[in-house]
């Protein structure tokens, strides 16, 4: 395997000259802001919210680091882990031209982002365990395959996939390989960020949005090869990561502790509710799962999802998503909230 990032990005993005915001054309501190047009008497809201955000959150990535054992100039921040999955698209895949694999099921983003960018999406379905077909991966890859996205713990079968079989992909392609680790903190599988120094074509995302709690800020993280992250910052929106969302940030890092203390209460509630659902006459099978989620086969899908509906239960229906058929994505909820879960489901079986 020969990786030149050269050889992947799209040519207007090499001659990009990227907008220079007025925060990025000093360094150090100031007293006296004269310089972004803002608004100098302030705002409703702070006095500190009249001014724009550190455009590359250098304070969140310093935190980072120190939590995820790499540097920050690895490290690029997203609206969202769909940020850090459009900017690839954006940057590394000529529209009308180029294609990704993808191996479903799998996150629905990887395929609406491309859409959306015209590029032709290819796919190599999982095997019946939910593991990479590596002979079909192999036969779909030409000279304009740019990405393979690999989803692990994956997202809506819960498994992380294996990772000799990862590792396989990344030895044997030109291209770039993500591995979306969105779930990874409720695995007992270690990251893939580790590996970034022997793999120059890895991006590993992750987020703030499962085992942080932090759904609501909108941060996803990308962690990849300087080169990359160059590119990222490139592209990116200058001010794409709000000044509210790095505050609130910044203080939820300092809560490694309690973050893990709850993902431990989740996998415990996990493997209660499996425990709980495989005793249902409804239930045919409750997958393994690594995530803070349990796909669930049953012997009506679309009826249990109704009838929970209209208990007031919001579960999501996978029966029509390929390999899937007959289940339920169960989100593992609080102790209570899974009690009523069961409850419910058995009710529907008394009817």
């Amino acid at each position: 395997m020969s990786f030149d990032i050269n050889n992947l990005l799209r040519e207007n993005i090499k001659k990009l000259v990227p907008y220079s915001s007025a925060r990025d054309e000093f360094k150090g501190e100031a007293r006296v802001f004269l310089d972004a047009n803002e608004n100098s008497l302030g705002s409703p809201l702070t006095k500190w919210y009249n001014r724009y955000p550190d455009p590359l959150q250098w304070k969140i990535k310093e935190k980072l680091s120190a939590i995820k054992g790499i540097p920050p100039q690895h490290i690029f921040l997203g609206n969202g882990s769909d940020e850090c999955i459009d900017i690839l698209y954006r940057a590394f895949c000529n529209p009308g031209k180029d294609n990704v694999i993808i191996c479903p099921p799998t996150y629905g983003m990887y395929e609406v982002s491309a859409h959306i960018n015209d590029i032709e999406i290819r796919r190599a379905p999982l095997l019946d365990d939910f593991q990479l077909n590596l002979a079909h991966l192999e036969t779909l890859v030409d000279a304009h395959t740019k990405i393979i996205w690999l989803c692990s713990p994956n997202n809506p079968t819960g498994n992380a996939l294996h990772r000799e079989d990862i590792e396989t992909v990344l030895n044997n392609f030109d291209g770039l390989v993500v591995i979306d680790e969105a779930y990874i903190n409720f695995s007992r599988h270690r990251s893939f960020i580790p590996d970034l120094q022997d793999y120059p074509n890895l991006v590993v995302m992750q987020t703030l949005s499962k085992a942080w709690g932090l759904a609501g800020l909108r941060l996803g993280m990308a962690f990849a090869s300087e080169a990359i992250i160059e590119v990222y910052n490139k592209v990116k929106p200058p001010y794409n990561i709000g000044q509210a969302t790095q505050d609130l940030v910044l203080k939820a890092l300092d809560e490694v502790g309690q973050v893990n203390d709850m993902i431990k209460l989740l996998v415990q509630e996990r493997t209660g509710l499996e425990t709980a659902l495989k005793k249902l006459p409804v239930v045919e099978k409750v997958y393994q799962s690594d995530a803070n989620f349990l796909l669930v086969k049953t012997i009506d899908a679309r009826g249990i999802y109704q009838h929970l509906l209209d208990k007031g239960i919001v579960v999501r229906d996978r029966s029509k998503v390929e390999l899937c058929e007959g289940c339920l994505r169960i989100t593992v909820g609080t102790e209570k909230e899974n009690r009523d879960l069961i409850e419910n489901i058995q009710s529907f079986g008394r009817k």
